[in-house]
């Protein structure tokens, strides 16, 4: 394989970031995966982050080298996932059980799968036009599907951050997979939370990512996003690839994985769960209760990822 990379997740003007993302590979496949935390901080945080290991995790068990089924792995963490926050929120006795939404893609062989679940986006561009893409369950999509809205309308609509589906939560989550689309070299993926998406148009984000390197805009599409979300601007995450050689620059700024071993993976995972910043009422956790949290977090992912 061969392919650019870029991956960033910025607080915007909230006081913490609930997103999460991750990317890793081995020498024939690739998983990225972003989870945008639902509710309040310490559940959203939580879930968002059970979602993204565990995917990270089941990914380096199951590719050996490659996903046997990378449709069937998709839907199967989704829905681990799923079961992990209930546990977790069944073993402590949690009032709410923490939710997240979750868009996630398998690159290998040339082809792309991707599922999601809730309003965080996959996006697939070839020559600045868009040939794939993710439907939000949410009311504003139900609303434009229903004809009561127009598109250009759900960015600013009052009830944007209303989803029907997400991990956790007392509902069976609604999970989409996409059909096996194969690639061609210069086609570029995205996947982004609504931090993103909300506030730069299709149109805009194509224009970011198809006429220049993706590891020089990359950036400048998420500044520009942070800045037009202004005092009230959510946290905002995006994973962004160029598939094939970089052929907009003649910087060596490609991965190749031909000469990876079988089973080596590399990782990258963007932010680790902090259980900070419980003001108000709430004392903030101690330096021993954050580390047992953690500890609590990777055993109910363990638990999960068979």
């Amino acid at each position: 394989m061969r392919f650019t990379i870029f991956q960033e997740s910025r607080k915007g003007s909230r006081k913490v970031n609930q997103d999460r993302i991750a990317y890793t590979y081995g020498r024939d496949t690739l998983l990225m995966v972003v989870a945008d935390g639902m509710g309040g901080h310490a559940g959203g945080e939580i879930a968002a982050q059970i979602a993204v290991r565990l995917f990270v995790e089941r990914f380096q068990q199951e590719a050996k080298p490659v996903l046997r089924n990378p449709l069937k792995f998709l839907q199967d963490t989704m829905l681990r996932a799923h079961s992990a926050l209930g546990s977790y929120a069944n073993q402590f006795s949690m009032l709410e059980t923490p939710r997240t939404t979750c868009v996630a893609c398998v690159v290998q062989a040339n082809h792309a799968y991707w599922a999601h679940v809730g309003d965080s986006r996959f996006y697939l561009f070839r020559q600045g036009a868009l040939i794939g893409s993710t439907k939000d369950h949410s009311k504003v999509q139900y609303l434009v599907d229903q004809g009561l809205i127009g598109a250009h309308e759900v960015a600013d609509h009052p009830d944007r951050n209303k989803v029907f589906s997400c991990l956790g939560g007392l509902v069976e989550p609604v999970i989409d997979l996409s059909k096996r689309t194969p690639l061609r070299n210069g086609d570029v993926l995205l996947l982004c939370t609504d931090g993103v998406w909300g506030v730069l148009t299709q149109g805009e984000i194509a224009n970011y990512l198809t006429s220049t390197p993706i590891l020089k805009t990359g950036p400048q599409m998420m500044r520009e996003a942070e800045k037009r979300g202004g005092p009230e601007g959510d946290n905002l995450s995006a994973i962004i690839v160029r598939w094939g050689p970089e052929t907009l620059t003649d910087e060596p700024s490609s991965t190749i994985t031909e000469t990876m071993g079988l089973g080596e993976f590399a990782t990258e995972i963007d932010r680790t769960v902090t259980l900070t910043d419980r003001k108000g009422t709430q004392r903030d956790l101690t330096d021993d209760e954050i580390e047992r949290a953690i500890a609590e977090i990777q055993a109910t992912i363990h638990k999960f990822r068979r």
